[in-house]
């Protein structure tokens, strides 16, 4: 009997035992783990990390790129590309005038009523319209044939309180969203499409020409006066209320920029050097070794659909920071069981972590970070996250999302030193203490930068580092919601054939 209790009693501490060092093995394990994991956490901030110096290599790089670009094609990872947009609106404007904002698949028809400096803005009205799938893989014509079929019913509705002026044709302005190489305000060839349309007959050819054509088929008395992409419609239409409004970014699934230069600062132009003309600088492109990058940057680059290219965008615009979140969570999770034994399948997806989704957790201001688990459970697919792991996740959106939002506020400061209104000496000198005073306005648009506060925030603290207190109250940064589709409008008023009539 005694041998029996002996035996049960060393078999016991046996269990004991060996539970005990199961469990010192596995506290043992998760103190690795999450040493680990905050390892990871801090190597990716480092490598992220935008402190002030930093940010001036990249607003210097940027300059240099710029005027590298306007002296000759090719000569900078920036297009520079000139639009022929010179005459910008000024508020005087009057009369009907139509827009079309083709950029993806939709596109918006708008007509506005102008009433020059008095009347402004009298009247407008849009519509939404979606691209059936197969034309945006057809012939070219067939899509244009579609789009001014959908352009005339919309003309054919114009009601009361918009009054064309007799004996002259309606102007419209046409935002085209894709790149194109344009030769004048009112054309340019498609150099190819993007955004999932495939149409090959369509590359190369004018398509102000095809939509014209089009519209001409159709028994529609209207041609297109100005061409113009979101960014230059964007600039346009907040210029029309602000005559110190000097640049438009957009910031939102992509990303680029356009600014007012002086002509006679465009090298690579060859018509009188008088007056400004809009740049688009397709700045998604630029690129320079001043960026911060890690290797996440680089494999992503490497996997997308265009490695090498739009470095610039990849870091700080909405289709690509939730994706540069997800590399990261996915690296911790294979690497040190952030979610357990079993990385969750869904986080091998690509792209399945959206931005949107990225910021809800960013914001999540409640004490357990109810928001972070739900956009876990709901799109990585794991459920109970502890909240130390939350804390994790929330800390590697603030990562992703200040350095973009940094980087996106040096290419803007870059864009003010080059046209000598950053406060500096450098550069385009300010003339005299007046000019160093006058107001900058930068329009921005995108739902990254509307949606996205923190993002928002991030941007103006840098660029309010960058200028410095002196100067900084002298930009001033502001949403102009959906402005492209008024703008290419207001750019076919300022572009009229009748302007001189």
């Amino acid at each position: 009997m005694k041998r029996g209790v002996v035996g049960i009693a060393v078999a016991c501490a046996a269990v004991a035992c060996t539970v005990a060092v199961y469990v010192v093995s596995r506290r043992v394990r998760d103190r690795k783990n999450w040493n680990r994991t905050l390892a990871i956490l801090h190597e990716f901030q480092d490598g992220c990390a935008t402190p002030v110096y930093r940010l001036r290599q990249v607003v210097d790089a940027m300059t240099v790129e710029m005027h590298a670009g306007l002296a000759s094609e090719g000569g900078s990872k920036l297009k520079m590309l000139l639009t022929f947009a010179d005459n910008l609106p000024t508020g005087d404007e009057e009369g009907l005038f139509y827009a079309l904002d083709l950029g993806g698949t939709n596109f918006r028809v708008l007509r506005v009523q102008l009433g020059g400096r008095e009347g402004r803005v009298l009247r407008q009205e849009f519509e939404e319209v979606t691209i059936p799938p197969h034309l945006m893989v057809g012939e070219n014509h067939d899509l244009f044939d579609y789009i001014a079929a959908e352009l005339a019913s919309f003309v054919a509705r114009e009601g009361e309180g918009f009054y064309p002026k007799p004996g002259r044709q309606r102007e419209l302005g046409f935002t085209f969203s894709f790149p194109v190489k344009q030769m004048s305000i009112d054309s340019g060839s498609l150099i190819k499409w993007t955004k999932g349309f495939a149409i090959s007959d369509g590359v190369g050819k004018d398509v102000v020409d095809a939509l014209n054509k089009a519209i001409k088929r159709q028994g529609l008395d209207m041609r297109v006066a100005a061409l113009v992409n979101d960014t230059v419609g964007t600039l346009a239409g907040a210029r029309y209320w602000n005559e110190d409004v000097m640049a438009a970014v957009i910031l939102g699934t992509g990303s680029n920029a356009c600014y007012v230069e002086r002509s006679n600062a465009i090298t690579k132009y060859f018509a009188p050097k008088s007056g400004c003309m809009i740049i688009n600088m397709e700045w998604g492109n630029f690129w320079s070794s001043h960026l911060p990058r890690t290797q996440y940057d680089d494999d992503l680059d490497a996997d997308s659909l265009n490695p090498g290219e739009q470095g610039f965008e990849k870091t700080i615009s909405g289709m690509y920071l939730g994706e540069i979140a997800r590399r990261v969570i996915l690296q911790m999770a294979k690497e040190v069981s952030l979610f357990g034994e079993t990385v969750p399948p869904n986080l091998f997806v690509p792209f399945v972590l959206r931005t949107p989704d990225m910021s809800a957790m960013h914001q999540d201001e409640s004490l357990d970070l109810q928001e972070v688990g739900n956009v876990l459970k709901d799109v990585i697919g794991v459920a109970n996250v502890p909240l130390k792991i939350r804390k994790v996740i929330v800390e590697i959106c603030h990562i992703v999302a200040e350095r973009g939002a940094r980087l996106a506020a040096a290419g803007i400061v870059g864009i003010l030193k080059k046209i000598g209104r950053d406060g500096s000496m450098a550069g385009v000198r300010a003339k005299s203490n007046a000019t160093k005073r006058r107001k900058t306005v930068v329009a921005i648009d995108g739902g990254l930068y509307e949606y996205y506060p923190k993002f928002r925030q991030y941007l103006h603290e840098a660029v309010a580092e960058l200028l410095g207190e002196e100067f900084a109250p002298n930009v001033v940064i502001e949403l102009l919601k959906d402005g492209s589709g008024i703008g290419a409008a207001l750019l076919a008023a300022s572009h009229s054939k009748y302007l001189h009539s």
